[in-house]
């Protein structure tokens, strides 16, 4: 990437930029519009001590918890945390003060890299404060987002933001109907999207939103003119009509304890619930939870991320665009076909510094490099092998050492860095996972590959992160450590230290929106965040998770088995299995369902029928010749369904007592997508739906067992 500092030739921004002329111009992003300098005397001022109510003490009155979206909380303020709460309008004039002229975002125009600074960004997103105030934006009312990861998906959220709004991010593949009920519950003045598609959405439904006011497109024009249905271009102009002192008023008024955040969990069961997140949520876990994960801010070094992952999910909006703000990092927006096949591409030209996938964007990269290697010449494939074989042996024996040994350092020289350059990861000095559990056999593959993948461990109602792991703080197959400043406890602990993980500190939620029970159910009476997982500490603080106790199969003579465990043990014991499924709730004995490894659809991201190399490989180890879904199951080819069975019995063998055994199992015709409805929307299983789906098979187990 060009230096981080923005000049108009490296952005090809408009001629007027120049830091001694009268306006500030913007890059293509939007033509014919200038930026007034103005604003940014007045971020100065509004940020100056003597102007920032921020730090006003909590009111005897205010409870820890709210379901009002006007509401506000106690803060958990206390030794371990005792930070001074600000707004994040006053997080966005810190930074503009240290990082004003760095590149903030990088955007693809025509095959072009260009880029936007902190004065510019904070510029546009006043300037769309100013036009959502224009369009009717109320105080605690939403600004609905429904788009790919943008700059115009930034500076939309920070300007609601900043206009006294709450920023409410919905799922591109939602339906109509989930749209219509995100947007009714959020009460949305105003919905931005970017397609046409997008906004086909909301036309459907707008007769029974009665708070939606407009909706803003930015990525194509409406085919025809209508009412209330403005171009980014026509939205932003209407911010001109707003004076900078009457959002300063706006601004003014705002204080940490109010939301300023709405994150709709993706929930297994019934409508989705509103995890309501204050400023101070945002201002503090975007520096002292990313703190915990090592991002540096840019005086250090300017970190460089890519923006992929939906931003209606809490992990991305926290990683990529709060803590963006925070420490003055450029975001590099990736193409919308990303989890299609070219995220890759973005990677080598970005060369991040630091980046968060979900396991399963962890596991199509390692799927990737498979499939390249099997198809390579024998030489390179046995250099590849060779080379992560003595570098995974290093890492699992010596972890923290940093004196490698020769033929350590030499594979990493000739192949392994090699590889990471290929993937766009020769400059990534910080990888992270989280939103799921990931294989023991995924982190072994990329430890061959001298990638250590950093877990975390959080909820939307933390904000995100509540446990990180960092250089600093690693140990294989744990979360790591709390984030300092927030508390653990576990209750209900068994003969093992397993038990239900509850959280405490700045991170932990306002309440969920308009539901009182939820939210009591959720927050005790001492403020602790019952998280619903399981999982148990070591001896220096390190959290393993070992389950949802929702999930926890409790049969029907008793026994409490995790499923997570034994599910780990199937694939890693089975590589041509994708997902394995453990039943059992409520009945005599364990069964299982389970998925095999395929290719994706480029287009679609859907499973195909075609075996990946992977899969292909074992079929020929134990002595078939298939290689697609089709050709396994339809035939039940024998070769591998022995092999299968085999593989469940070694699993048993190693089971802690007989009601641990699977005793019966299935192979589904098709691996398991989003578009199937068994993965959420960062590719997490969502179990009932699973039991729901496939119901009849699962009732086959057991009717047998009758007759």
């Amino acid at each position: 990437m060009p230096d981080s500092r923005v000049t108009p030739q490296e952005s090809r921004l408009d001629a007027s930029l120049g830091t001694t002329q009268e306006h500030l111009g913007t890059s293509s992003l939007t033509d014919g519009h200038t930026l007034s300098k103005e604003p940014l005397s007045h971020a100065l001022k509004l940020s100056s001590p003597a102007k920032v109510k921020d730090a006003q003490l909590n009111s005897p009155e205010e409870a820890l918890w709210t379901t009002r979206a006007d509401g506000r909380v106690h803060l958990r303020i206390d030794p371990s945390c005792p930070q001074t709460p600000y707004t994040v309008h006053r997080m966005f004039c810190e930074a503009l003060d240290k990082y004003g002229d760095l590149s903030a975002l990088g955007f693809k125009r025509q095959g072009m890299w260009e880029h936007i600074s902190y004065n510019q960004y904070y510029l546009l997103a006043r300037k769309a404060a100013k036009g959502f105030l224009k369009l009717g934006l109320e105080r605690a009312h939403s600004v609905a987002i429904l788009g790919f990861n943008s700059p115009e998906w930034f500076f939309s959220a920070v300007g609601t933001v900043f206009a006294g709004g709450i920023v409410t991010g919905i799922y591109t593949t939602s339906s109509p109907e989930a749209c219509r009920y995100i947007a009714h519950d959020c009460r949305a003045n105003i919905i931005v999207v970017d397609t046409q598609k997008q906004l086909e959405k909301i036309l459907k439904i707008w007769k029974n939103l009665p708070h939606l006011k407009a909706v803003v497109i930015f990525q194509e024009s409406p085919p025809t003119k209508m009412a209330n249905v403005y171009t980014m271009e026509e939205f932003m102009d209407l911010g001109n009509e707003v004076t900078e002192e009457a959002l300063d008023t706006v601004i003014n008024a705002q204080q940490p304890n109010q939301c300023c955040v709405l994150v709709y969990t993706s929930g297994t069961t019934g409508n989705p619930k509103g995890v309501m997140l204050s400023q101070d949520n945002i201002t503090w876990t975007a520096h002292y939870g990313s703190q915990a994960g090592d991002i540096q801010p840019a005086e250090v070094q300017q970190e460089v991320v890519v923006s992929y992952l939906p931003l209606s999910h809490i992990a991305a909006q926290i990683y990529d665009l709060w803590t963006g703000i925070q420490w003055g990092a450029q975001v590099c927006f990736a193409e919308t076909d990303a989890l299609k096949g070219s995220l890759v591409n973005t990677l080598r030209e970005v060369e991040p510094t630091s980046h968060m996938g979900v396991p399963r964007v962890w596991e199509k990269i390692m799927e990737r490099i498979q499939e390249v290697a099997a198809q390579s010449g024998f030489i390179r494939r046995k250099m590849l092998l060779w080379a992560m074989s003595v570098t995974l042996e290093q890492n699992l024996t010596c972890p923290s050492s940093d004196l490698k040994p020769f033929t350590t350092r030499l594979a990493d020289y000739l192949v392994l860095a090699k590889v990471r350059q290929a993937l766009g990861f020769a400059k990534c000095q910080k990888n992270f996972y989280g939103g799921a559990p990931m294989t023991a056999e995924t982190q072994h593959f990329f430890l061959g590959l001298n990638i250590r993948l950093y877990a975390g461990y959080g909820l939307s109602e933390t904000s995100g992160p509540h446990f990180m792991s960092s250089p600093y703080n690693y140990r294989l197959y744990s979360s790591g450590k709390v984030v300092p400043g927030c508390r653990v406890k576990l209750v209900n602990e068994d003969a093992e230290g397993i038990g239900e993980i509850c959280l405490w500190g700045r991170t932990i939620f306002m309440g969920y929106l308009n539901m009182e029970d939820k939210t009591c159910e959720a927050i005790d009476a001492d403020g602790w965040l019952h998280t619903g997982d399981s999982g148990h500490l070591d001896a220096d603080g390190f959290l393993y998770i070992t389950g949802r106790l929702k999930e926890l199969i409790i049969t029907a003579g008793g026994e409490n088995v995790p499923p997570v465990p034994i599910e780990e043990a199937v694939k890693t014991e089975l590589p041509i299995i994708s997902n394995a499924v453990l039943i059992g709730d409520q009945r005599k004995f364990l069964s299982m369902l389970l998925t095999l490894k395929c290719t994706l659809d480029p287009d679609t991201s859907d499973p195909t029928d075609n075996l990946t190399e992977q899969a292909v490989e074992f079929c020929q180890r134990v002595g078939s010749k298939a290689a697609t879904v089709s050709e396994v199951v339809g035939k039940k080819d024998e070769a591998v369904y022995q092999a299968i069975e085999e593989g469940i019995q070694r699993v048993n063998m190693n089971a802690a007592a007989r009601p641990y055994h699977i005793q019966k199992w299935a192979v589904l015709e098709r691996d398991f997508s989003i578009s199937g409805g068994e993965l959420g929307p960062t590719m997490k299983l969502k179990r009932l739906t699973v039991l729901e789906k496939y119901k009849d098979i699962i009732d086959s187990f057991y009717q047998e067992q009758k007759k």
